[in-house]
C-alpha cells in the first residue's frame, strides 16, 4: 500500500508521490526564537520527525529544510527592549532549541536557514513581485496587491471569508488572522526606536522584510520550486501559509509546494498552551519534574497529527508507564534466549504480521494511534507466547520480533531515545550500587523489609533503577545523582 497524506490545499488523503523518483523535499516551520519553545511547538516539530522518520524507514532520501526566524515583530521588540542586537538576543534561544530538539530525538534537518541570512533574496522577491504587477509601493512600504493573485485564500479556504480590498497589514503579530487583506512585503521606515536592529537597506528605502516573505525565500532557496511537502502548525494556515503561496507563485509563476500538512494544536489540561497567559511546559520545565525524554516523546507522539492531543502530568505517567513495559518486553527477549533454546515459531510469524499491520497504519495518512496498536498487539501476543515457553526460546524466533521492534522504532524513536538516557557508569559508582544491591538482599533475605526499601530509595535518589527478577536484582543508570 502506497503512503497516503492528507494535503490541506485539497482537503483529501492522496496518494503521496514525489517529484523525484526516491526523494523528497520537505519545507517544515521552524520556530520564532524570541523565547524558548514549549512542548506544543514540539508536538508540530515531533509529527513532522515521525514524517521524516518514515519517509526514510520506506527507503527515501529526505531533505529537509527547517527555519529559524530570527526577525518578526517579537525578536525587534525583545532586542529593542534589552538593547541589544538580534543576534545576540536569539543565539541563546537557538541554542536551546537545538537542546531540546536533541533531548527529545528529533533527527537533524538538512538545512537550518537563519531569516536574517537571505535578507537580499527577499528584497529580489519583492522587486520581481512589483515588477509582475503583484505589489505596490505606499509610504515607503511595499504591499502585495491580493486582489491580482485569482487563486488568493485556496489553501485557507477562504471563500466565505470577505476579502477587505483597500486595507491593509502593516505588521506581523497584530496581523488579523479572520481578515484577508493587503499584507507588507517590506515594511519601510528608518523607526528611530529600533536603531541598528532590524534596518536594512532597498530599492524602496530603509526597512525590514514582513514575516510571511521569509519563508518563501528560504524555502525556495534551497528546495527549488516546486517542491514536495511543506508543513507546519494548523494556526499556520492562515495567514502565513497562505501569503507563502501568493508571493512564490507570484514570483515564479508556477506552484509553490505540492503537499500540505498541519499538524493540530496540542492542549494542556484541556486548554490550548498560552505564553502570555504562562499556561505552557517547556521540555526543561518537565525534565525539572523528573520526566523522561523518551516518555514525553512518546506522549507527543501518541495521537494523530490531525487531532488535538491534551497534555497532563498523569497522562506523562501513563507514557513512562507505557515506555517502560516495551523497554521490560525488549529485555524479556533478550535475556530468555539462547541459540539451541525452545522453538517457538510463533514468534517470526506474529512479527510479520505485525510490522505489516503497523507500516499499513502509518501508510494511512501517519495514523500513529493504530500504529501503537500494532506495536502493543505484538508486545501482549508475543509474551503470551512466552509465558508458555519451558524455559530459554530459540535465538533466532526472539531475535525476528527483536528486529521488527528495533524496525519501528526506527520511526517512534523512543527506546533509542531511551537507550541514550543511560549513563556511563564509573567504576567507584558501580561498586557502590553492588554493594548496596548485597546489602539489600541480605536484608530481604533477614526479612528486614524496611531496611531493605531504604536501600532501594537510596539507589533511586542516586538515579538507579533495580528491576527485581526470577534471576535476581537488574540495574541501570537513569540519570547522574
Amino acid at each position: 500500500m502506497p503512503l497516503r497524506l492528507y494535503n490541506t490545499l485539497t482537503r483529501q488523503v492522496e496518494a503521496f508521490e514525489p517529484l523525484e523518483d526516491g526523494r523528497v523535499t520537505m519545507y517544515t516551520c521552524g520556530p520564532t526564537v524570541y523565547d524558548r519553545a514549549h512542548i506544543g511547538n514540539f508536538r508540530t516539530f515531533l509529527a513532522e520527525d515521525i514524517l521524516r522518520r518514515f519517509l526514510r524507514w520506506k527507503g527515501y532520501e529526505v531533505v529537509q529544510v527547517r527555519n529559524l526566524t530570527d526577525v518578526d515583530d517579537r525578536t525587534i521588540h525583545a532586542a529593542v527592549q534589552r538593547g541589544v542586537s538580534l543576534r545576540e538576543l536569539t543565539a541563546p534561544f537557538i541554542d536551546a532549541f537545538f537542546e531540546d530538539h536533541d533531548r527529545l530525538g528529533l533527527q537533524r534537518a538538512e538545512y537550518y536557514p537563519r531569516a536574517t541570512d537571505y535578507v537580499d533574496r527577499m528584497i529580489d522577491m519583492v522587486e520581481k513581485l512589483v515588477d509582475g504587477g503583484f505589489a505596490y509601493e505606499a509610504d515607503g512600504s511595499v504591499y502585495y496587491d491580493i486582489s491580482r493573485f485569482p487563486d488568493y485564500g485556496r489553501l485557507a479556504g477562504l471563500e466565505n471569508i470577505e476579502v477587505r480590498e483597500g486595507e491593509r497589514e502593516t505588521g506581523d503579530a497584530e496581523y488579523a488572522r479572520e481578515d484577508a487583506r493587503d499584507f507588507v512585503l517590506w515594511k519601510g521606515g528608518e523607526r528611530p526606536e529600533e536603531g541598528d536592529v532590524a534596518v536594512w537597506d532597498s530599492p524602496w528605502g530603509p526597512g525590514r522584510p514582513g514575516w510571511h516573505l521569509e519563508c518563501s525565500v528560504m524555502a525556495t532557496a534551497h528546495l527549488g520550486q516546486p517542491f514536495d511537502i511543506h508543513s507546519g502548525g494548523v494556526d499556520l494556515i492562515f495567514p502565513h501559509h497562505t501569503n507563502e503561496i501568493a508571493q512564490a507563485e507570484g514570483a515564479q509563476g508556477k506552484p509553490f509546494a505540492r503537499h500540505w500538512i498541519h499538524v493540530k494544536h496540542m492542549m494542556l489540561d484541556g486548554r490550548k498552551m498560552s505564553k502570555s497567559e504562562n499556561h505552557y511546559f517547556t521540555v526543561g520545565d518537565l525534565l525539572e519534574k523528573g520526566s523522561r525524554p523518551s516518555a514525553i516523546r512518546r506522549l507527543l507522539a501518541s495521537g494523530h497529527y490531525r487531532t488535538e492531543i491534551n497534555f497532563t502530568l498523569p497522562g506523562l505517567e501513563d507514557a513512562t508507564r507505557s515506555l517502560e513495559r516495551l523497554l521490560e518486553f525488549r529485555r524479556r527477549l533478550r535475556d530468555g534466549r539462547e541459540p539451541e533454546g525452545q522453538a517457538l515459531d510463533r514468534l517470526p510469524q506474529l512479527a510479520e504480521r505485525a510490522l505489516s499491520e503497523w507500516e499499513a497504519a502509518l501508510d494511512d495518512d501517519l495514523n500513529l494511534a493504530a500504529a501503537w496498536g500494532a506495536l502493543f498487539t505484538l508486545v501482549r501476543e508475543a509474551n503470551a507466547a512466552l509465558d508458555e515457553a519451558d524455559g530459554p526460546v530459540r535465538a533466532t524466533d526472539a531475535d525476528a520480533v527483536l528486529d521488527a521492534l528495533a524496525s519501528m522504532d526506527r520511526v517512534f524513536g523512543v527506546l533509542e531515545l531511551a537507550d541514550q538516557e543511560t549513563t556511563e557508569v564509573s567504576d567507584d559508582l558501580r561498586r557502590w550500587i553492588e554493594q548496596q544491591l548485597a546489602d539489600r538482599a541480605e536484608a530481604r533475605q533477614q526479612k528486614d523489609f524496611s531496611r531493605a526499601d531504604a536501600i532501594r530509595e537510596a539507589l533511586a535518589e542516586a538515579g538507579v533503577e533495580v528491576e527485581d527478577t526470577p534471576a535476581g536484582p537488574r540495574w541501570r543508570l537513569v540519570r547522574q545523582s
